[in-house]
């Protein structure tokens, strides 16, 4: 088997579980002579949890290569979205601290098919059925994603085939679970049988997607602003739909009407959306009073209303935006 070492960082972080994937992609990248370190997060739900954990340390220290771990809280409720939250928080604490410049992932061809099966029930078009990208870029790091083109199974026999060690989570089939549910009934099978034709169309969606998305363009980026230049207004809603994604929001269908219908609006109480000409801003929404000179200076230069407040907070430049607008 075969990855991509090109789009990886000088410094990588490896999201570490002792699961299949992961550890198909820890020797893979051993293998091709990848420096990286792991992390990996204990949430002690599991009787193996404490075992995967203590595998972690000890491949690590083998291997001769950093192993950051933690346990996180226990969650009550909405486990898998605090498990996440919490564990992309531990990451990026990590990155931050020690300067790394890429988080790499274990996400694969399943990951991939299971997110388009949920989304397809609910509603959704080119960009969100492709939910995985191989490279998204982060504030401060590079999400790299080099297994998106391999099935779970082909890691299995990785594995197997050159008996390395590995975990089985078994709450992977508990179907309490949306996505389990989803992978069990329909996502495995499908795979087992139609593995080529799937990997197949994911790349021809993939080409697909980046087609779409080149219809605009981001042309400012600061802090949590964005100027996002359309070739048409057709293509408002999905800009908007993919920053506030890159933002870490995720837009409801009604949320995505709303974007279409208003030119001018606020999601979630949260996000600024505002349409002037063929350009798109995007920013938090704060409501804190601007001192008279520097809302006429707004004014002036034609700074959307609804994003003032969080330029005039976060110091952002008029004329830094002025001159990319140009």
């Amino acid at each position: 088997m075969a990855i991509d070492t090109t789009i990886m960082g000088e410094k990588n972080l490896l999201a570490y579980s002792a699961g299949i994937d992961s550890s198909a992609l820890f020797y893979l990248m051993i293998e091709h002579g990848v420096k990286f370190d792991i992390a990996i997060v204990n949430y002690q739900t599991r009787d193996a949890s404490d075992a995967e954990e203590q595998h972690a340390i000890e491949i690590a220290n083998r291997y001769g290569i950093e192993c950051y771990h933690t346990r996180a809280p226990k969650f009550d409720t909405h486990f898998e979205r605090n498990a996440r939250e919490f564990r992309y928080q531990f990451f990026e604490n990590i990155i931050q601290k020690h300067s790394y410049d890429t988080l790499i992932t274990a996400h694969q061809l399943n990951d991939q098919l299971e997110w388009m099966l949920m989304r397809l029930t609910k509603g959704a078009g080119v960009s969100e059925l492709v939910g995985l990208k191989t490279i998204s870029h982060r504030a401060g790091y590079t999400l790299v994603r080099p297994l998106l083109s391999y099935a779970k199974h082909e890691l299995l026999e990785y594995l197997q085939s050159n008996e390395y060690s590995y975990f089985v989570d078994e709450s992977n089939s508990d179907q309490k679970y949306e996505r389990n549910k989803f992978r069990s009934r329909f996502a495995d099978p499908l795979m087992e049988e139609y593995t080529d034709g799937i990997r197949r169309s994911f790349e021809y969606m993939t080409k697909d997607k980046r087609e779409l998305e080149s219809r605009f363009e981001t042309i400012y980026s600061s802090h949590s602003l964005r100027v996002i230049r359309l070739q048409s207004r057709l293509y408002k809603t999905k800009a908007t739909d993919l920053i506030l994604k890159e933002l870490g929001y995720l837009m409801s269908g009604a949320q995505r009407s709303e974007v279409y219908l208003n030119e001018s609006l606020v999601i979630g109480g949260k996000w600024a959306v505002e349409l002037q000409d063929e350009l798109l801003y995007i920013s938090p929404y704060i409501t804190d009073t601007i001192p008279k000179r520097a809302k006429e200076r707004y004014r002036v230069a034609r700074v959307p209303v609804k994003i003032r407040s969080y330029c005039y907070q976060n110091s952002i430049d008029i004329e830094d935006i002025i001159c990319q607008r140009l």
